[in-house]
This record gives structure tokens, sequence and C-alpha cells, in this order.
């Protein structure tokens, strides 16, 4: 069973120099508590990295620390090639941000807010304008644009704020848990705009906790826990790190069934559904061979269903699950 692939700058990714986002053992504490103790981290560019771990793992000090809002205690980090500690304007230059909380101002309109925006980071008048109007369009937020940001709808106010984000065209983005307090609808939407940014060579870095979320947009995924990366990789590979995975054939014929059962002696029997589990990690050499396996001995069965592990069950075991599911995976 595969091992939890602890994430360092030394590894096959590349040396610090060649990540968007790397780290090494970064730690930070507010009096006794310890909230990161020492996590390394390498990001490719042009990637989503999704950051997970259960309320008050450092999630957002992560982000804190390499976004300059807030110092670490010890390690290193680059940022865009630049030291977080050394460095910390060129940084909040490449950078851009969109907390747990909507930076946008209420009172004023969609375009005064980007406006402002685009005046925060200098842009001539005419320019400004531009990239707001293109902006807006590009969210849907042209008929909107005219209205305070007041009357929004929250997957408006979030869109607005990604946009915000991007009036300084940059090209790591942080998103902190950016579709929390979404309907289904507008997070579906948000993931489409994720997905563009990173065709667009955008590198993101997303906190969350909806596990479907980092399933569906990651290319590698963190979980922090007490202070440390307990695994890391893409999500089939941290599925894999959980038992229980398995492969189930289903009989209509009592008769093929026994016989089943007798060739598959390790295979768990369920004698009512007529049906056989074969333990499996699910991967495509493991399935490979146990087709292979079924055809030499003759047995055909009627069903065949493959089942893993998902992200819950990798999120229950890392964070706080039973001793035995935490056993498993280290």
């Amino acid at each position: 069973m595969p091992t939890p692939v602890m994430p360092t700058s030394r590894q096959a990714d590349g040396p610090v120099s060649s990540a968007a986002v790397s780290a090494i053992g970064l730690r930070k504490s507010y009096g006794d508590k310890v909230v990161l103790d020492g996590i390394d981290l390498h990001i490719p560019a042009g990637s989503v990295f999704a950051l997970l771990g259960p309320n008050g793992a450092g999630k957002t000090t992560t982000v804190q620390i390499l976004s300059t809002l807030i110092t670490a205690d010890g390690g290193q980090a680059q940022v865009s090639g630049h030291d977080i500690a050394a460095e910390p304007q060129d940084v909040r230059a490449s950078i851009g941000v969109t907390g747990q909380f909507s930076a946008v101002d209420g009172l004023i309109t969609g375009e005064e807010n980007m406006l402002l925006m685009a005046d925060l980071h200098h842009l001539p008048r005419s320019e400004g304008r531009r990239v707001t109007a293109e902006l807006l369009e590009r969210f849907d937020l042209t008929d909107a644009a005219k209205k305070p940001a007041i009357t929004y709808s929250g997957g408006m106010k979030r869109r607005l704020d990604i946009a915000m984000t991007l009036v300084g065209s940059p090209r790591i983005i942080f998103l902190d848990e950016p579709t929390t307090g979404l309907d289904p609808r507008s997070r579906h939407t948000m993931w489409q705009i994720i997905r563009e940014l990173v065709t667009g060579g955008v590198t993101v870095f997303l906190t969350t906790q909806y596990l479907e979320e980092a399933d569906q947009l990651a290319d590698r995924i963190a979980v922090l826990n007490n202070g440390t990366i307990a695994a890391q990789g893409t999500a089939e590979e941290l599925k894999r790190l959980i038992p229980g995975g398995h492969v189930r054939l289903r009989f209509t014929d009592p008769g093929a069934y026994q016989s089943a059962v007798s060739e598959l002696r390790e295979a768990t029997r369920d004698d009512e559904a007529l049906a056989l589990q074969i333990p499996s990690d699910g991967s495509q050499r493991e399935l490979r061979s146990i087709l292979d396996w079924l055809d030499s001995t003759g047995i055909e069965a009627d069903e065949l269903t493959v089942h893993t592990p998902d992200l819950d069950d990798v999120f229950f075991a890392l964070t706080g699950g039973t001793d035995k599911a935490q056993e498993a995976v280290r």
C-alpha cells in the first residue's frame, strides 16, 4: 500500500526556484498554540493546489504567511521566485488574494469596486476602465455593474471578488474557501472560473472544506492536520492510501456463484445478494490482473463494479478517524 507523500522542495518536482510557490519548514505559533509545525510545499506553475484540513488546522495561516500578510516564526518560502521575508513587495506584486470574507464594498457599485482596485494598482485611468470592462464582462457582471454591490447575490459578490483580484493580472492566486456559503449552481460557476484561470496559465492555491471541490479541481492535494502535512498527492493517490477498496462481483445464477465461491476463497461473501468482494486498490494494473485471473478460471460474473474510498474517507482517516484508519495511512 502506498505511503503518504510528504512534500519537500527536494523531491522530484524540482528545486525551490522552479515552483510557483514553495516552502521549507514553515512554522507559526500564537503563544503556546502551535499552528504550523514545519510544513513543506512545492506547487508547480499553472496548476491548482488544494490545502485541506479541519477548522483551526492552519489553512488560513498558511495563506496569510505566503501572501505576506503575517510573518512566519521559522522556515523559508518563495512565491513567484521571490523570498516572502526579503522581498515582500515583489511577492505582493505577483499575487492576488481572495479571502474567506468578501472584500467587496457594498455601498458602491460593482464597477466602482473594480475601478478602485485599478487605482490601487496604479493603472492609468483609460487602462483601468478597459480592464474593468473586460473583467465585468468575463464574469458576467456587466448588467449589474452600475448597481450597488449590496444588492448582489452571494455568487455575484464572489465573482466580483475574484474579478477585483484579477485587476493586477496576478500569476498566482490564493483562494481561501472561495465557495463557502454558495449554492450548488454558484459553486459550479466558480469551479468553471477557476478552471479557466488555470487554462490561462494562472497558479491557484485553494483552501476548501468541500472535498468534492478539491477532487474536481486540484492537480495535487495536501491534508493539513495538527500543524503538519499528513499526506499529499493527487486525489487518486490519496484515495489509495485508505483500505476498503474492492471489486464486487454479482451473479444471477446460484450455481455460478457457488463455483466462484469455491475459486475465490479469500473473497468476502454476500450469499443473499449472490455477490463477492475482492480487495483491490482500484488501480488499472490490479483490475487487469483480477480480470485476467477470472478469465483463466472461467468465472463469468453478471456484474462487476469497482469501489474505491473517496476523499471523505481520506480526510476522516487523516484528521481524526479511528485509530485503525489512521494506522492504515502511516
